[in-house]
């Protein structure tokens, strides 16, 4: 069975709720990746600043010891590039990634309907697609999002069950 799961994509594609919903079917404690920004890279983001590599590196580390310390868990991260999923990967091998794929338009079509959200702006999805490198098949189990939530969690648990 698979111990550590992290759920990523860009913002708005679901990631926090199917997250949480994949953490309550398998009662695995959930950590949305959102909750670990510094205020620095929350301030920047509230403005509508997309955040650099070198913003992301605390962040990340973070996000490391997180699931390093858990020996089951669920992670919301958008893990847009590959070097991003190799540090979540380090001392943790047997993570499971969970591609959350959507198009540009389905996910800007969801932004517009977020309330409270402190990610900001179109400029800053665009930033996000521009920046994100898929995962490669062997990489990651890929779900399209254009279904509904139910039907995206159990696609999910039949991808990992073949694992």
């Amino acid at each position: 069975m698979v111990n550590k799961i992290v759920v990523l994509g860009v913002s708005g594609s679901g990631k926090s709720t199917i997250g949480q919903m994949l953490a309550d079917y398998l009662h695995y404690p959930f950590f949305d990746g959102d909750n670990f920004h510094s205020e620095h890279n929350v301030t920047k983001m509230r403005q509508g600043i997309p955040l650099s590599d070198q913003d992301r590196q605390e962040w990340l580390t973070t996000l490391n010891q997180v699931i390093q310390s858990n020996s089951h868990s669920i992670v919301a991260c958008s893990a847009l590039k590959p070097e991003y999923r190799k540090k979540l990967k380090q001392g943790n091998p047997e993570i499971v990634f969970v591609y959350l794929k959507g198009s540009y338009k389905t996910i800007w079509e969801r932004h517009q309907k977020r309330d409270g959200h402190y990610f900001k702006g179109e400029d800053m999805l665009k930033s996000q697609f521009s920046t994100l490198v898929e995962p490669l098949e062997d990489e990651a189990i890929s779900i399209d999002i254009q279904q509904s939530e139910k039907q995206v969690l159990a696609c999910i648990l039949a991808k990992i069950d073949l694992r």
